[in-house]
């Protein structure tokens, strides 16, 4: 039995790190997700702020693949979902800090049609207009430019949200100390309705006192990726063929060689951003030496057992809450996980993980790969991925307790974010050690990085690997494997929340393939294969 337990662990850590780039990040990964979209987990992320190495900023996005012109009702935060970001910082794969997010929706004018009406300084009725409304009568209400008071007359889908956060046992309310109500920053319908969306969504970020910021609402969705090409048994369009990109596609991280099949959507996101000190179990912030920098992060939906309907009268939800849907790292859940357990696993606990370790004796991505492709591969077991699911290095000092194998986001929390000008969307594995797998950006290409890891790139490297003839297998062996979307449609922010405000509703613009644009501002063709 004793012999059974390092075993279990590294096949654990081959199930657990083998994230696949088949699907957007968990947008629609599992059954009842692809049924219950406001309980989706799209994507997570937790990173060092740009602008202030003091805090971290932990981002959960849910709703995939939102239309932005896809009103009347557009696309609220769901009133009865309890919105969790959980932070482990004890090395045990449970949380010592919890954040609890929820949402309140008002219909400030149950008479208008949509949830979001407005232009210029208001539209009367005009001398032509039929009795019984006489000209002159208020018909459109002026342009939204304000969440509240002046300048919100046409806002009638409003949201407002609480935050909490619970450490050691004890629940403290975040709220602004001027006592400001926190409201969630609505799609972006156009511009006549709002002419100035930056600066409305503007408005949406709050203080909350000690350091800690906030932010809810609807964006452009930060993900990229050619879900076409990789849905069709990845039949990637790369120039060099062979689901390899070339030297110079690969190293332009602003350039796409292919279509982004997430590009002109929105999504719904939170974002706080929290000094790393009231994150560690220290209570101060460590040096990158020091085990209590590391911690884990992941994000969770939970509904309530029973909701009852009855409308016109709000919803009724009753009972305990109990978790739909939860993601740590990227790219899980998707390709691992049969669907029959797709489900369970996204209501389990991480510290849990190892009931899954039966899914996986050696990464099933990597034999597709090798098929496909024709790539060598390492044979199992797959040591050289266990890295990413425990506490261990490169990301966690020397002495970090490595934990129960779990999946959790690790992020070394002293580790200094990197400049712009420097920053590389393969993370590590480009010697850029302020991203993934070194928690995760907005900018970072975990499509390209995971499925360089699962082809074995991290071989010899965090652990020695045997090819399929016994012989050893370096990383460096392990092709350019990639997609060829380098970036986001859309740039992201520098700042706080980070990524780029909602695409308008009107002028909203996907790229397919084929069609010119298929980098940010250029007139690049998408190639159709």
């Amino acid at each position: 039995m004793r012999t059974l337990k390092p075993l279990l662990c590294t096949l654990m850590a081959s199930l657990l790190a083998m994230p696949s780039p088949i699907l957007a990040a968990s947008h629609r990964e599992a059954p009842i997700t692809s049924l219950d979209r406001t309980a989706d987990i799209t994507d997570f992320y937790a990173f060092v702020s740009y602008d202030d190495p003091s805090k971290v900023t932990m981002i959960l996005n849910v709703d995939p693949f939102l239309e932005p012109g896809n009103g009347p009702n557009y696309f609220p935060f769901d009133d009865t979902i309890l919105y969790q970001i959980h932070v482990d910082n004890n090395n045990t794969a449970t949380d010592g800090v919890v954040f609890n997010i929820q949402f309140t929706t008002e219909i400030r004018a149950p008479q208008v049609f949509t949830g979001f009406v407005g232009a210029g300084t208001g539209i009367p009725a005009p001398a032509n207009s039929p009795a019984p409304v006489a000209p002159g009568t208020p018909i459109v209400p002026a342009a939204i430019t304000a969440l509240d008071g002046a300048g919100s007359g046409g806002l009638s889908l409003r949201q407002k949200y609480s935050v909490s956060m619970t450490k050691n046992g004890v629940t403290t309310q975040l709220t602004s100390p001027s006592g400001s109500t926190l409201f969630a920053v609505p799609s972006n319908v156009g511009p006549r309705t709002m002419p100035n969306y930056p600066a409305l969504a503007a408005q949406g970020i709050y203080n909350l006192g000690n350091g800690v910021r906030a932010f809810a609402g609807t964006v452009d969705d930060p993900f990229y990726i050619d879900l076409g090409a990789a849905f069709d048994s990845l039949n990637f369009r790369t120039a060099a063929g062979g689901g390899v990109l070339s030297a110079a596609a690969d190293a332009a991280d602003n350039v796409n060689t292919a279509p982004d099949f997430v590009s002109g959507f929105n999504v719904n996101t939170i974002a706080l951003e929290v000094p790393i000190s009231m994150l560690t179990r220290t209570g101060n912030q460590p040096q990158a030496s020091d085990p209590a920098a590391t911690l884990g992060f992941w994000g969770t939906t939970s509904r309530p057992r029973i909701t009852v309907r009855r409308s016109p009268l709000p919803a009724a939800p009753t009972g305990s809450y109990t978790q739909v849907q939860r993601m740590g790292n990227p790219l899980i859940n998707e390709l691992i996980i049969g669907t029959g357990s797709k489900d369970y696993w996204s209501m389990t606990q991480p510290v849990n993980d190892s009931q899954f370790a039966s899914f996986d004796l050696d990464p099933l991505l990597a034999r597709v790969l090798n098929a496909v492709y024709g790539i060598n591969i390492p044979a199992p077991p797959r040591t050289d991925l266990l890295p990413l699911v425990t506490y261990a290095a490169p990301i966690a000092a020397a002495g970090t307790p490595a934990g129960p194998v779990a999946d959790l986001l690790r992020l070394n929390t002293a580790v200094p974010p990197t400049p712009a000008a420097s920053r590389k969307r393969l993370g590590v594995l480009a010697g850029d050690f302020g991203g993934f797998p070194n928690g995760r950006r907005v900018s970072d290409d975990v499509t390209d990085i995971a499925a360089r890891a699962v082809a074995g790139v991290l071989c010899g490297v965090t652990a020695p690997c045997k090819d399929s003839t016994g012989a050893a297998f370096l990383g460096t062996s392990v092709p350019r494997i990639g997609d060829g979307v380098n970036t986001n449609d859309v740039p992201y922010q520098e700042t706080f929340p980070y990524v780029a405000f909602a695409q308008s509703g009107r002028n909203r613009r996907h790229v397919d393939p084929g069609e010119a644009g298929c980098s940010p501002n250029s007139t690049t063709a998408c190639p159709t294969n």
